[in-house]
């Protein structure tokens, strides 16, 4: 037998294995280049690591940054969890629009919350409106939820509106006071921010902090103006604004003002209290309709399948809603009496 050598063992690979010949030596298996592999392998795992944490925090930094600088605060998970599609929708001229919508309604929702629930509003009335009448009625119950979203909205900007128009008296009689203390305006209307409530008192803090950062009264008040309108804040804008710009008695024109909105004040209530029996009616009428239609669907089920199954059918349900749609809307226009 052939001795073989202990400085090197050879090992044979399996014929037809296509592996060359490997061969070890205790030297090389006791060297230091295990070790090295191992350590390397080590810290690059390690830089990985600490990489990737390094990444999703600043992600999670900048998301912080963009909700902050969008205004949406608070953080809290029903905020996260619309972030995505908050910052999307906001990407878009209409996604614009809307905050600036929300922030007029005082309400704590962002564009994509309001998207994502509209949405599902559309949805589940278009579902519920096919099952219960019939298929096609379930377009019609998708655009009058869609309809009803946006109306939601104007609602509580106008009811946030009538709500900071009651407070103009009193912002009017705060103001004048503090002018006739010697504090200048803009000390003012940060001093009437603390002391009035909401709305008036959020809304003067957003003045008063545009007024902070270096916009002009002006400005400041124009960008009041354009959230809630109004005929009597364009007038104490105006006065405010000619005020600061001319000089003159400002106390004595606030003192005025604050006379005058309280007249104001006390015929638009008298005037919101004749016309609730119309407004009442604009809603009812409506609302008998598509009663009408339920009752109908109860009393004979199928009916409103078979009507609208033909096409003379189709179109005699749609000049019907056309009608309602247009005694509504005459309804309301008539009630409604500009003061």
């Amino acid at each position: 037998m052939t001795a073989v050598p202990q400085e090197m063992t050879a090992v044979a690979a399996p014929p037809g294995s296509g592996l060359p010949h490997l061969a070890a030596s205790p030297g090389f298996a006791s060297g230091p280049y295990p070790l090295l592999v191992l350590g390397v392998s080590v810290l690059a795992l390690a830089l990985a690591v600490w990489g990737g944490h390094a990444w999703r925090g600043g992600r999670a930094d900048r998301a912080a940054l963009v909700d902050r600088l969008a205004g949406d605060f608070g953080g809290g998970p029903r905020e996260s969890a619309f972030a995505g599609l908050d910052r999307r929708v906001r990407r878009y001229a209409w996604g614009q629009r809307l905050a600036g919508r929300l922030a007029a309604t005082g309400t704590n929702l962002t564009p994509g919350q309001f998207t994502a629930a509209a949405v599902g509003v559309v949805l589940v009335a278009w579902v519920l409106a096919a099952a219960v009448l019939a298929p096609f009625f379930g377009p019609i119950a998708a655009l009058i939820a869609g309809w009803s979203a946006y109306s939601f909205l104007e609602w509580r900007r106008r009811v946030r509106t009538e709500r900071f128009i009651a407070q103009l008296p009193e912002l009017a009689r705060v103001l004048a006071n503090a002018t006739q203390a010697g504090l200048a305006l803009r000390t003012a209307v940060s001093m009437a921010a603390e002391e009035l409530d909401a709305p008036a008192g959020e809304e003067l803090k957003q003045v008063a902090d545009a007024m902070a950062v270096g916009h002009s009264i002006e400005d400041a008040l124009a960008e009041l103006q354009q959230r809630l309108p109004s005929r009597e804040l364009v007038v104490l804008v105006s006065t405010l604004v000619l005020s600061s710009r001319a000089g003159g008695s400002v106390v004595e024109s606030l003192r005025n003002l604050t006379v005058t909105l309280e007249e104001r004040k006390e015929t638009r209530r008298e005037i919101r209290t004749q016309m609730s029996q119309v407004t009442v009616t604009a809603y009812a009428v409506p609302v008998i309709g598509i009663g009408s239609l339920l009752l109908l669907n109860q009393i004979m089920p199928g009916s409103l399948s078979a009507m609208t199954g033909s096409t003379v059918g189709r179109i005699c349900v749609l000049v019907a809603l056309g009608l309602y749609v247009v005694g509504f809307a005459l309804i309301r226009r008539m009630s409604r009496i500009d003061v």
